[in-house]
């Protein structure tokens, strides 16, 4: 016997105007009347129902006034003078003061598949590395364990799967044995769904005992925080601050003391990385002010005459692009999800398979139905003091987004090698190289050991790391 019943389920659905998702009710199994119904009643049907009719009444345009659009200013990567100096020290104190603390959590968005790259299974699997082809999801948990060594002290770390990829992660770390961390701080939880509805505003059924159910978006991760218990979990342990990143960036500094002290120090809620944009077309979002306030306009929808705008000096007047990492105060999560600052979706037309009256399935060969997206850069206008900071691309950006040329896993392997280099030969060690430049070496050091040049500095101080690397070899430090 199904655990829902059709009265129950109309309860739900009928002041929302949704009774048609239960037409083939009768035709069900207990197990597909379970299925639809646990989806019907995870809904926030009254909540959905205004996203949907504001999204069908709102229009598609963007709505951004581009002759208001200024650049919106950022923290240079390095100081411009000696106060600056003095207060980047004072930031980066702070920051290590923090993760001393226990102050800090890590975060990663991983809800995608490795579709694009030719891999079926979760992206956070992905093995890619230099000699020891590990995981991404490796790399972090051992960027991870190095900051614990560092600064004694616990950092916990949240993963936001979706439905489809959460049970193969879950058990990929625990095949792993969680990569060393103690499992007890490592906490999954799904990303948060929402129905596609018809262009009437009718929420979709793609076979006649489930709801058509797609992805919120990475702005659902605040949702999804406190609807996990996630944001409960961080006041339990003390955890004030939330290290944003995703999941197909393996050179991000996950625990980057300077970001969260300026962060803090600044009054920030939500803070960003930018990085300074290669070319007006690179595919990153443009941090902006609007009236003040602190936006990012997609590149997309950027138009071609402020994405080629130069300033004084020659450079991209909006060149501060966003790689999607941020620091996040989590009182500011708190408010944002408890009805005071809640965000909007925006809307996008998508093909949506559906099943016609007779429960036949249909797949259109036009744009029929609309999914509901957040975005997570859209809190950033609520935010108090918002900072970017800049990031240095060789040092914090590499990402994993296409099988080839680049953002592919041979340019980040090329990337990540570099970065060492570059560590190695601050430290003195002559790392070989070819004519061009180019390395005539592979090299992989473990995060475990090394997260920064001082630490390959002590490294090569202890002995570990000797004074030239051999050519034509490869040297591995786990």
């Amino acid at each position: 016997m199904s655990r829902y019943t059709k009265e129950e389920l109309l309860t739900i659905l009928a002041p929302v105007g949704q009774e048609h998702l239960l037409r083939f009710w009768e035709q069900l199994d207990d197990a597909q009347r379970d299925e639809l119904g646990g989806q019907i009643s995870s809904i926030r049907w009254s909540e959905v129902s205004q996203w949907i009719h504001d999204a069908l009444h709102g229009g598609e345009s963007t709505g951004i006034p581009f002759d208001k659009l200024v650049p919106a200013p950022y923290v240079p990567l390095k100081p411009q003078s000696g106060s600056e100096s003095v207060g980047y020290s004072e930031a980066f104190a702070t920051g290590e003061r923090l993760l001393r603390q226990g102050k800090v959590a890590g975060f990663t968005v991983a809800g995608g598949q490795g579709t694009r790259l030719g891999y079926d299974g979760p992206k956070g699997t992905y093995c890619f590395s230099p000699v020891r082809n590990k995981a991404l999801f490796q790399y972090f948990a051992e960027a991870l364990l190095r900051n614990m060594a560092k600064y004694d002290c616990v950092i916990p770390w949240y993963i936001m799967t979706s439905p489809a990829n959460h049970q193969a992660t879950v058990e990929f770390f625990q095949a792993n044995d969680f990569f060393g961390l103690d499992s007890a701080n490592v906490r999954f939880f799904t990303q948060g769904q929402l129905p596609g509805f018809d262009q009437n505003g009718k929420a979709i059924l793609e076979a006649p005992g489930r709801l058509a159910l797609f992805a919120n978006g990475h702005g659902g991760t605040l949702a999804a925080l406190r609807d996990s218990g996630t944001l409960d979990d961080m006041e339990k342990r003390g955890v004030e601050y939330l290290a944003y990143w995703q999941v197909d960036n393996p050179l991000v500094s996950v625990c980057d003391p300077l970001f969260l002290g300026l962060h803090h120090l600044s009054g920030s809620e939500m803070s960003s990385r930018a990085l300074i944009k290669r070319d007006p077309m690179e595919k990153l979002g443009h941090f902006c002010l609007l009236d003040g306030k602190l936006i990012i306009v997609e590149y997309s929808d950027m138009p071609s005459e402020l994405l080629n705008k130069t300033d004084e000096n020659g450079l991209l007047s909006f060149r501060a692009g966003s790689p999607a990492i941020h620091v996040i105060s989590r009182q500011f999560i708190r408010n944002l999800t408890n009805g005071t600052l809640a965000l909007k979706p925006h809307r996008a037309l998508k093909k949506i398979s559906y099943v016609d009256e007779n429960g036949a399935l249909v797949k259109p060969e036009a744009p029929n139905g609309i999914k509901l997206e957040f975005f997570i850069f859209d809190a950033l206008p609520f935010a108090k003091s918002p900072l970017i900071l800049e990031a240095d691309r060789a040092e914090q950006f590499a990402a994993i987004k296409n099988p080839s040329g680049s953002d592919s896993p041979e340019s980040c392997r090329h990337d990540l090698q570099e970065r060492t280099a570059k560590w190695l030969e601050a430290a003195g060690v002559k790392v070989p190289r070819k004519a061009d430049g180019a390395l005539d070496c592979v090299i992989e050091i473990s995060l475990k050991r090394a997260v920064s040049a001082a630490d390959i500095a002590e490294l090569v101080k202890a002995g570990e790391i000797p004074g030239e690397l051999e050519a034509q070899s490869s040297f591995v430090l786990d």
